[in-house]
């Protein structure tokens, strides 16, 4: 972890550059390397990861895993939300960082400056922003634009008027309750973000939203309520609550299936990121190694898809794989 990048050099060309020669190392790593997932090797070590709580019940399983290949390695992981795997990886307490939502620009930026070069980012796995309805409300499906008037104060995606009470969508003119009661995401969660981006077109949010740390306690709050909705992760989604389905830009009504996320159809379908500190010229060690080459491999994201989520698709792991530069 060394020196502060000088200011005169160009950011973007610089940050291009390095990110294909350090994602080639790690596809390497995963291609090559003796501690390829599923070939024998000993190693050891504690392994430090800080960021999405999105993510945490994955990275855990990912971790319990590598244990029982690896029993002398160990996972330690603080679920403080997305947005604390930034400042964890420029402090250097971490090397690895999960994320729900990509790094803003300004998050990259801010560790270019520190180290000189910038963060590996590895999509790790499919997920969706779901918006979720108590299981006996009539609600099946919603646009764009009333998704927004209906969680946000700006309508920025070009809503006429603000939506408040039931009655207000015709699916629900005649449902028993009066007002939307609210439910979502605290400001240290990639979810929230990345709802607030895509959803309400950058808008501000309503100040009445109940927030809450994780999504399951959204989903739990929404199924204990008829009057309630809530926007969460897919991965929590229960048999209390059920998922409302979204137009997409060709006005087609699209659930969020496994397909439709893997494939991006469904509108608020998302990536979720592993981003490492690795200087470039650079290995990872052993134990960092083995537990990319799982995530990576058929098994972990077996186990991403055990974990609620939707693997990445082929064509994506191998696009990655056509990034290795040649050497």
């Amino acid at each position: 972890m060394n020196t502060l990048a000088n200011s005169s050099f160009n950011k973007q060309g610089f940050s291009v550059a390095i990110q294909r020669l350090l994602l080639g190392w790690v596809i390497l790593l995963l291609l090559g390397s003796p501690l390829a997932w599923g070939q024998p090797a000993t190693i050891s070590g504690t392994l430090g990861a800080v960021g999405s709580d999105t993510m945490a019940g994955l990275m855990l399983r990912w971790g319990e895993t590598l244990t029982t290949r690896y029993p002398q390695v160990t996972l330690q992981f603080q679920a403080a939300g997305s947005a604390s795997a930034p400042s964890a990886l420029m402090a250097g307490t971490t090397r690895l960082g999960p994320m729900s939502r990509p790094m803003t620009a300004a998050e990259r930026d801010n560790f270019i400056e520190r180290y000189g070069y910038p963060p590996l980012e590895l999509k790790v796995a499919r997920d969706a922003l779901i918006v979720v309805v108590h299981r006996h409300n009539p609600l099946r499906v919603l646009t764009r634009q009333q998704v927004d008037a209906i969680f946000s104060t700006s309508n920025a995606c070009g809503a006429e008027a603000p939506i408040r009470r039931w009655a207000q969508l015709p699916a629900t003119h005649d449902w028993a309750f009066g007002t939307i009661a609210l439910h979502g995401r605290n400001l240290a969660s990639g979810t929230h973000g990345l709802f607030q981006a895509r959803a309400l077109c950058g808008g501000d949010f309503r100040n009445d939203i109940s927030e809450h740390p994780g999504s399951s306690a959204v989903v739990a709050a929404v199924g204990e309520s008829p009057n309630a909705m809530g926007y969460a992760g897919y991965n929590h989604l229960t048999p209390a609550v059920h998922a409302v389905s979204l137009y997409d830009s060709n006005g087609v009504a699209t659930p969020p299936s496994e397909a439709a996320i893997q494939s991006g159809d469904y509108p608020l379908s998302r990536y979720l990121y592993l981003y490492v500190n690795l200087p470039p010229g650079d290995s990872l060690p052993p134990a960092e190694q083995a537990f990319i080459a799982l995530i990576m491999s058929e098994q972990g994201q077996q186990i991403a898809r055990a974990s609620g989520f939707v693997p990445l698709a082929p064509e994506v792991l191998k696009q990655q794989a056509r990034q290795v530069p040649v050497i």
